[in-house]
């Protein structure tokens, strides 16, 4: 049987996992190490930041290593999930189908969001579960003709425990994470190896043959038939830069604001984040209880239990680039003044509930959903594939996508990685 080995334990890994194994002899390289969620309790945090120790996002890696973070040069704070599952294990579990883009380019993913739905359960019960602030946001967010909608949800919500920390990882069992897909594939004979950092693909004449990667401080080499390359992307462009393969200098990031008040009691660090969702053109607005601001932005003084926010994700300008590992990201007028507007948006929602713009602050801006160094154009519609790859390696992650969603991109990639994982058995098995 052929070897097939995937980079990366996220939602594009693990799906390609799930699908591939059977077909081929699979094997999952994971950077990270096994997830274990976080386990404080933020009145413990509350005491901490009263000390000032907490006063740089980078040592949330010291109280939860499965969070990576790291700076642009504005000081914008990029996120990623590092251990088996990715960064699935730190989403908000949203379902959001966003493929427009992809069928603008004839791209038509029905059939492979029919059959996650049918795989993956998909709800919106969790809306039986609300706190009161989240209603009457609701309500009045519909009274302005804002048109919010209960956000999908991968997972069991029913059983919810409201412990508000689906971002730190799920502690119960209730959100669906990627795990779920690995262990499909594990089953099915699929081998997970965790602590290998992919370093490049190992080509030879002009065929990927292999990775080598990084494991226990020595370098190792991986032989494959066939290579998926899921890192994510802020990875998957670096292991192709080292590998002599160039990206585009496409970047999108999907920048995130939140814009809070003090709200006695509003419990928001007990809800389900963004329980609900409102489309605007360029971005996107949430009810969202930030735990990074709330971890280290002194603005976010206030008990936890006290404080309300909304989240803008904005889709900004696909203009960035990692090289030799250093992100180059700049915010440029446009996608200012998009972020603008979500927060006079967020501000006037939660003045209608009863704030006032004196007690109004903001988060720290920071992001989340890289990709679109490697997008997929007409050329690539049927393929899958770009020339500039060899024949046996695939990209399936979000660096694939044409334009910043926005929105989260986890089913769009799911989705995504079961039609390439289609081509590679079709093709190579």
């Amino acid at each position: 049987m052929k070897k097939v080995i995937i980079v990366g334990s996220g939602a594009g890994g693990a799906t390609a996992a799930k699908e591939l194994q059977g077909h081929f002899d699979v094997t999952v390289l994971e950077k990270g190490k096994a997830f274990q969620p976080f386990s404080w309790n933020l009145r413990m945090i509350e005491r901490i930041k009263k000390t000032g120790l907490l006063f740089d996002e980078r040592a949330i890696q010291a109280l939860f290593p499965a969070m990576r973070v790291r700076r642009t040069e504005e000081r914008m704070i990029l996120v990623k999930g590092e251990g088996l599952g990715g960064t699935t294990t730190l989403c908000t579990g949203n379902a959001l189908r966003l493929d427009h883009d992809l069928k603008e380019l004839g791209i038509e993913l029905d059939e492979e969001f029919a059959e996650i739905y049918k795989e993956v359960p998909v709800t919106s019960d969790h809306s039986l579960k609300w706190h009161k602030t989240t209603t009457e946001l609701f309500a009045i967010t519909e009274e302005m003709g804002l048109a919010p909608k209960p956000t999908p949800k991968f997972g069991h919500y029913s059983r919810c425990l409201s412990c508000g920390q689906c971002v730190l990882g799920c502690q119960h069992g209730v959100k669906w994470d990627s795990r779920q897909f690995l262990d499909i594939a594990v089953a099915k004979g699929a081998c997970i190896v965790i602590g290998a950092d992919v370093k490049k693909i190992v080509i030879e004449n002009g065929k990927a043959v292999g990775v080598q990667a990084r494991k226990n401080g020595r370098l190792r080499f991986y032989p494959a038939d066939l290579v998926l390359l899921s890192a994510g992307g802020f990875a998957t462009p670096v292991i192709l830069e080292n590998s002599k393969i160039s990206c585009e200098p496409s970047l999108f990031v999907d920048p995130v604001l939140c814009v809070a008040t003090e709200w006695e009691d509003a419990c928001q660090n007990r809800e389900i984040p963004m329980p609900f969702v409102i489309h605007k053109e360029h971005f996107i607005l949430s009810p969202y209880f930030d735990h990074l601001s709330f971890f280290f932005n002194r603005n976010w003084r206030y008990p936890a239990r006290n404080i309300l926010s909304l989240m803008i994700k904005m889709a900004d300008s696909n203009k960035g680039e990692i090289s030799r590992n250093r992100v180059k990201k700049h915010l440029n007028t446009q996608d200012r003044k998009r972020l603008d507007e979500g927060v006079a948006l967020g501000t006037e929602i939660l003045c209608r509930l009863g704030a006032t713009r004196e007690k109004i602050f903001l988060g720290s801006l920071n992001a989340g959903h890289p990709g679109g160094m490697l997008p997929l154009t007409v050329n690539e519609a049927t393929s899958f594939h770009h020339d500039r790859l060899p024949s046996n390696l695939y990209v399936a992650d979000a660096t694939l996508l044409p334009k910043a969603l926005g929105a989260p991109p986890i089913l769009t990639i799911m989705a995504l990685t079961k039609r390439i994982a289609k081509i590679c058995s079709n093709h190579f098995s």
